[in-house]
C-alpha cells in the first residue's frame, strides 16, 4: 500500500492514572442518551472489567474503539486538573464521551493486574504479553457485539504498544490511533525504571521501584524479560491499516519527540497521520490547566476514526 503521510503540528495553547457496577447515562447531542455498561470477560483465567459506552439514537451498528491504558494506569486514565486543582472527569472518560457524541462507541478496560482486574494477581505481575492478551480478548468481545461494526484501537502509552501489537495480530482491527506510543522500550523504562532497577529485575523474582512521580511498584522479573523480546515497531510494520500517531513536544517519558512518533510513520506502510502538540506525555492532564492539549488531541482522533471506521 503506498504511504499517504499528512503531518500536522499543532500549537496548544497554556501549558500519571476507578471502576464501579452497573449502567448510567448520559445526555448525547442527537437528543438521546449516550448509554454506559460495566462489562467483564474471562481471559486465561482472570477476569478483565470494563466500561462499554454506546452513543445516542443507533441505528443499526456503530463502530467502537477499543481504549487501552498506560503503565500504572487505569481504565479512566489520570484525572484532568482544574486551575484550583479539582476535577470533574478522567482522561479516558472525557474521550469516551467525546467518542460518543461523533457515533462512536467504545470499550476501555482495566487489563489483569490493574484497576478493578486484580482477582487473578496483583500489579506486579503485570505483562507486555499479558496486556497483549487482555487486549485481544477485548477485540474479540466487541467483535461479538451485534450492535457494533468497524473496530478500532486507541492506545496511551504502554497502550500504544499493545495496541501496536494487537491490530498487526487481529486482522478484524480497522484503525489504529496511538497516544504517546512507547517505542523502545528498553530506553523508555531505562528512564521510568532507572537503569539500575532494570538490571536488577533480570536478575532477581522481584523488585520494588519508587517511580519518578513517587509512586512506590513492585514488579516481576517476566517484565523486565519482556522489555527486549517485544518490539512494537516489528509489529506496525506489518500492519497496512489506517495509523494515527499523537505526541506530546514536551514529553519527558517516551522521549526524544517527535522522533519516536515519526519512527512508527517510518517503518508503517499505508495510511497514516503524525500530530504533534506542545504537550506532555499525557496531554497536560495533571497540570491544572484543564488540559486544551488533551482537548486536541481527542478531537484529532476522534476525525481520524470518523474517516476510517465505518457503521
Amino acid at each position: 500500500m503506498s504511504k499517504l503521510k499528512r503531518l500536522f503540528v499543532l500549537i496548544a495553547t497554556g501549558a500519571l492514572l476507578l471502576a464501579g457496577a452497573g449502567t448510567a447515562a448520559a445526555s448525547g447531542q442527537k437528543g438521546g442518551e449516550i448509554t454506559e455498561t460495566e462489562i467483564s470477560f474471562v481471559n486465561e483465567g482472570g477476569t478483565v472489567y470494563g466500561t462499554f459506552v454506546m452513543p445516542a439514537d443507533v441505528r443499526g451498528k456503530a463502530p467502537a474503539v477499543l481504549l487501552l491504558h498506560g503503565f500504572t494506569g487505569n481504565r479512566d486514565e489520570g484525572p484532568v486538573l482544574q486551575p484550583d486543582f479539582s476535577f470533574d472527569d478522567f482522561m479516558y472518560e472525557r474521550t469516551a464521551n467525546v467518542l460518543a457524541e461523533a457515533g462512536i462507541a467504545s470499550l476501555r478496560i482495566d487489563f489483569r493486574g490493574s484497576g478493578a482486574s486484580l482477582d487473578q494477581f496483583g500489579f506486579e505481575g503485570t505483562t507486555f504479553s499479558g496486556q497483549i492478551s487482555d487486549a485481544g480478548a477485548a477485540v474479540e468481545w466487541l467483535d461479538d457485539q451485534k450492535r457494533v461494526g468497524d473496530i478500532g484501537i486507541l492506545g496511551l502509552s504502554q497502550g500504544g504498544l499493545v495496541g501496536s501489537i494487537t491490530a498487526e495480530s487481529h486482522k478484524n482491527v480497522s484503525s489504529l490511533a496511538l497516544w504517546s506510543p512507547v517505542a523502545n522500550p528498553v530506553d523508555t523504562y531505562k528512564t521510568v525504571l532507572g537503569a539500575d532497577n532494570v538490571a536488577d529485575g533480570l536478575s532477581q523474582p522481584s523488585t520494588d521501584i519508587v517511580l519518578p512521580w513517587g509512586a512506590l511498584i513492585t514488579l516481576n522479573q517476566p517484565f523486565f524479560d519482556e522489555l527486549y523480546t517485544t518490539d512494537p515497531i516489528v509489529a506496525i510494520s506489518h500492519y497496512d491499516g489506517p495509523l494515527q500517531v499523537v505526541v506530546g513536544s514536551l514529553d519527558t517519558i517516551v522521549t526524544p519527540q517527535p522522533q519516536y512518533g515519526e519512527t512508527y510513520m517510518t517503518y508503517h506502510d499505508g495510511e497514516e497521520e503524525l500530530v504533534v502538540l506542545d504537550a506532555d506525555h499525557v496531554f497536560d492532564v495533571f497540570t491544572g490547566n484543564g488540559a486544551p492539549a488533551l482537548d486536541d488531541a481527542i478531537a484529532e482522533t476522534v476525525d481520524w476514526f470518523e474517516d476510517t471506521l465505518r457503521s
